[in-house]
């Protein structure tokens, strides 16, 4: 007889941390860092802040099911999250809201999502692709759905 180990690990959050203490990057909005290190021990964490969260693997789970029942993936994405926020990011509540393309970050672009009227998740416009985009500068890797350009930044 062959035992069978069941998995209690619950699915990966749709999201994940990113190294904000790496050489380069700072937070403080203009502080000195001196006096920004004094006051956070002294402080502590600020409230409201959320600094460091990657939501490209929401970006990506959302895409993989387009065609497929709002509620379920709504359920399912909500359970994955720190909070429901980033889903609405791509996802346009309303007909005014759709966009053919969403820009999250400096050079990261996604499809425009919407919910149709059978309640499946929808392509705003799903004839545009990493070939029909081009950059608009030469020093960033721009991507679309996680794939880089294919066109060349050319001088406007």
């Amino acid at each position: 007889m062959v035992s069978r180990k069941v998995s209690s690990k619950k699915n990966k959050p749709l999201y994940r941390k990113v190294n904000t203490t790496a050489h380069g990057v700072h937070h403080f909005h203009g502080d000195d860092y001196k006096n920004y290190r004094k006051r956070e021990t002294a402080i502590g964490m600020r409230q409201g802040l959320r600094r460091g969260l990657d939501y490209t693997p929401l970006f990506k789970f959302l895409l993989s099911k387009i065609g497929h029942p709002w509620n379920e993936i709504h359920q399912a994405a909500v359970a994955r999250l720190d909070h429901p926020d980033p889903i609405f990011w791509l996802v346009a509540k309303n007909v005014e809201q759709q966009q053919d393309i969403v820009r999250v970050g400096e050079s990261s672009y996604y499809n425009g999502l919407f919910i149709d009227d059978s309640g499946l998740l929808q392509v705003v416009n799903p004839d545009i692709n990493e070939t029909s985009l081009a950059p608009s500068c030469h020093c960033c890797t721009h991507t679309f759905n996680g794939v880089p350009f294919t066109k060349k930044y050319r001088e406007p």
